[in-house]
């Protein structure tokens, strides 16, 4: 799991804990059940209503990625397609079958067995670019559920705080009730506001920064075995592939320090 996550979330929500503790009131007046299900519940239910339920379900399942996911490393993927360069100028294009077979990425598979069975360059890159133009689209839309949920979730506070206050004012004989009970409405809106800024927003945000790198991957993966297809030596392919990524994505102290790694090995 990503650092980043879990000490984001735990920070967002200890600065909560401890707004609350100093201020000498207790967390669980805010752990109240009635105000949380209907935020909770109700910015569901909204959400899935103005999507399909085949979005909605593809939106949850996407959430252990966000959670788990970890950002590519462009370096890895560099040192593989070089070393496929390698291996097809010695070997020739026949030989990237049996790579194929042993790649873990399946867009890598796919890509170096289309290019064994000669599959024509400009054909290949067209199946390339919508494959990563389907995934972009899928996590987009995954992206903008959440983002959904969280433009939701505020105003469903409000209407629960509104709810609320109506009782309030049913009641309005007992004075001695009354802060307390305006102080529990309140809760819908605080937990309206939490669950978008603290769950939904940030859900949506690392989906999208996700499949953004992701795509950036498979974009340099592409245009690598394309020039493998071509037959581009080895070095300059580096060289290209490198100038593609910025350079705080590599370790070290950037692209000169990836330049002699891949030097090393060749």
């Amino acid at each position: 799991m990503d650092p980043s996550v879990v000490v984001g979330l735990l920070l967002a929500f200890g600065s909560v804990v401890a707004i609350v503790t100093l201020e000498g009131s207790n967390i669980s007046a805010l752990l109240l059940p009635p105000p949380m299900i209907l935020v909770f519940g109700a910015t569901l239910a909204v959400g899935l209503a103005g999507n399909t339920l085949k979005d909605t379900l593809q939106a949850f399942k996407a959430v252990p990625g966000a959670l788990v996911g970890k950002a590519p490393k462009p370096q890895e993927s560099i040192d593989k397609i070089i070393a496929l360069a390698e291996k097809a100028r010695a070997e020739g294009l026949l030989s990237l079958e049996s790579e194929a077979g042993d790649a873990q990425d399946p867009f890598l598979a796919r890509a170096l067995q289309n290019v064994a069975d000669g599959t024509d360059a400009e054909e290949l890159r067209v199946m390339m670019e919508d494959e990563i133009g389907t995934k972009s689209r899928a996590d987009h839309a995954n992206s903008k559920f959440f983002a959904a949920l969280g433009g939701y979730a505020p105003t469903v506070g409000i209407i629960g705080t509104v709810v609320s206050l109506t009782h309030v004012l049913e009641n309005l004989s007992d004075p001695g009730k009354l802060g307390p009970m305006i102080a529990s409405a309140f809760v819908a809106t605080l937990w309206g506001l939490l669950s978008a800024n603290f769950i939904w927003l940030p859900f949506s945000s690392r989906i999208a920064r996700l499949s953004e790198l992701e795509v950036e991957r498979m974009t340099l993966v592409m245009e690598g075995v394309l020039a493998v297809q071509e037959g581009a030596q080895p070095m300059l392919l580096a060289d290209r592939l490198r100038a593609m990524v910025p350079a705080h994505h590599f370790k070290g102290k950037g692209r000169a320090d990836a330049k002699e790694n891949v030097r090393a090995a060749a």
